[in-house]
């Protein structure tokens, strides 16, 4: 299965970066695709967006400011999947698109994910104090999988405020 595109631009006002695509995600092309994922209802009910867009139309968000990327491309049925030499290598390949591409927030769509890119481990949600990028936020927020047990208010309450960063 082929990985799928990045969504990217310069000066984007958030970057989206996940664990990796699911199978779903990776059999349409498009992030965030599999049904049971919150993501872009999270997004609208937060205020980040004008209203609940579908998967289909992530390539739209980038006339909003928003991108996508992912630490690993290659498309699993978990997180788990994911091998450490293919976060070793995503790691990288992300830290370098965040550098030319500079977003003003990177919003890392799950706490392993940036624990995985930062190497830290102590890591609250929101607004990172010290970014891996000089100039560029790092926020953290929950997976919008919909096997995370957070409940969707709480996720809300926390994307909602990445519109206080931009």
């Amino acid at each position: 299965m082929e990985p799928i595109s990045d969504h990217l631009k310069k000066d984007l006002a958030i970057l989206f970066v996940g664990f990796n695509p699911s199978i779903r995600s990776g059999e349409l092309g498009h992030y965030y695709a599999n049904p049971n994922n919150r993501f872009w209802r999270i997004l609208f009910e937060a205020g980040l967006t004008p209203r609940k867009y579908e998967a289909a139309e992530d390539t739209k968000l980038l006339e909003i400011g928003y991108g996508f990327t992912n630490i690993v491309a290659r498309p699993t049925k978990a997180a788990d999947e994911i091998t450490k030499e293919e976060y070793r290598e995503g790691r990288e390949v992300l830290r370098h698109k965040i550098e030319r591409y500079q977003p003003k927030v990177v919003c890392f769509v799950g706490k392993g994910v940036y624990q995985q890119y930062s190497g830290r481990k102590l890591v609250p949600w929101g607004k990172q104090n010290e970014p891996v990028v000089p100039g560029v936020i790092d926020f953290v927020a929950p997976s919008s999988s919909g096997l995370v047990r957070m409940k969707l208010q709480e996720m809300v309450e926390i994307y909602s405020r990445l519109g206080e960063l931009i």
